[in-house]
């Protein structure tokens, strides 16, 4: 057994060593309460970008400047920096952050091994919505369960868990612990239901009870500043409320293990997680295993990383490499045939 930590706090928003500073304060508050695993939101480090649902493109393009400059790179200080901390206290982290690769912003999460190694740096496979103005997609490669001293973890964020195919890919790999990172759920009230505590809440719910395993669902807080400083209209004051925090750990039978916070509070929920609790779950319907129909139906899913060029044998081969501690993008490998499909079920 261990106890794992879901994050529920506003970010620093658009100030990234403030946002630092604030995750490491929350995981050495997590370590002395005894977790050894800590969830952060979605987009928690620089802050999820709300300006981009609350005006038009032209008027929130005066966010783009600030915004990138505040988006850490995987190979950067503040990365060392969280991975110390996470070493010192010897405690595993999953942060929501807004990856910079070259010219482009991503929806991350890294993963960090209490020894402070990167396990990995995955990218949201698809951007939802507004989301697609800012930021550009993941691949196969994100969609990866990680072997850990833990158990086998995994990580997603917001409406990933909406997508039938991705969960259950990640189903398929015997995941036993899961982080889905959130924002906040305080965008536009009383007008978009699904984008509400209630459907939110549930899929993290649904996918702890379909996956049989636990969920560390941390959910970020929507500051009275965050509100003074992207609410300039009474209109974008409508649509964006401070508050909004949700977080919640699920068993694998679908119960709550915790005891929620106030959605305008911060702080960590915490819960303990047995892991002899999964084989109950199973017992009832292994959607990879005993309760599957792979002669009826099964999933095709690609794991291969993708690159945008292809380099011949003189030179080196540029593009991404998913799931890697630095995105350098250097290997001295030559051009390779694309990847046979693989499928997602026993």
């Amino acid at each position: 057994m261990f106890t794992a930590a879901a994050v529920q706090a506003a970010p620093e928003y658009l100030d990234l060593g403030k946002g630092v500073d604030k995750a490491i304060a929350l995981i050495e508050e997590a370590a002395r309460k005894g977790a050894q695993l800590i969830g952060f939101p979605e987009c928690w480090i620089p802050g999820y970008p709300f300006w981009a649902w609350l005006d038009s493109p032209a008027a929130t393009m005066r966010y783009v400047g600030i915004h990138a400059s505040n988006c850490m790179t995987v190979d950067g200080p503040e990365v060392q920096r969280i991975a110390a901390a996470a070493r010192a206290n010897r405690i595993w982290v999953v942060l929501g952050f807004s990856e910079r690769s070259g010219g482009s912003l991503y929806i991350a999460q890294l993963i960090i091994a209490d020894d402070g190694t990167v396990v990995a740096a995955r990218r949201k496979l698809k951007a939802t919505l507004i989301e697609r103005t800012i930021f550009g997609e993941g691949d196969g490669s994100d969609i990866k369960v990680h072997d850990t001293a833990l158990g086998k973890l995994g990580a997603l964020c917001c409406w990933e868990h909406v997508n039938p195919l991705t969960k259950y890919a990640m189903f398929a790999q015997h995941e036993q612990v899961h982080v889905g990172s959130w924002p906040s759920f305080s965008l536009y009230p009383d007008k978009a239901y699904a984008l509400g505590p209630e459907v939110n809440g549930a899929l993290s719910r649904v996918y702890a009870v379909e996956g049989q395993c636990f969920v560390i669902a941390p959910c970020a807080v929507i500051s009275p500043a965050m509100i003074e400083q992207l609410c300039d209209t009474p209109v974008k004051a409508e649509l964006l409320h401070a508050g909004g925090g949700h977080a919640m750990i699920w068993g694998p039978d679908g119960r709550p293990l915790a005891t929620p916070l106030a959605p305008d509070e911060e702080g960590l929920v915490l819960a303990e997680i047995d892991l002899g609790m999964i084989p109950f779950a199973k017992a009832g319907g292994d959607p990879v295993g005993h309760y599957s129909r792979p002669d009826v139906m099964r999933l095709l899913f690609n794991p291969a990383p993708t690159v945008c060029v292809e380099w011949g044998e003189t030179a080196g081969r540029a593009g991404r490499m998913p799931n890697r501690p630095a995105d350098t993008g250097a290997t001295e490998q030559s051009a390779s045939p694309a990847p046979e499909m693989q499928e997602g079920s026993e």
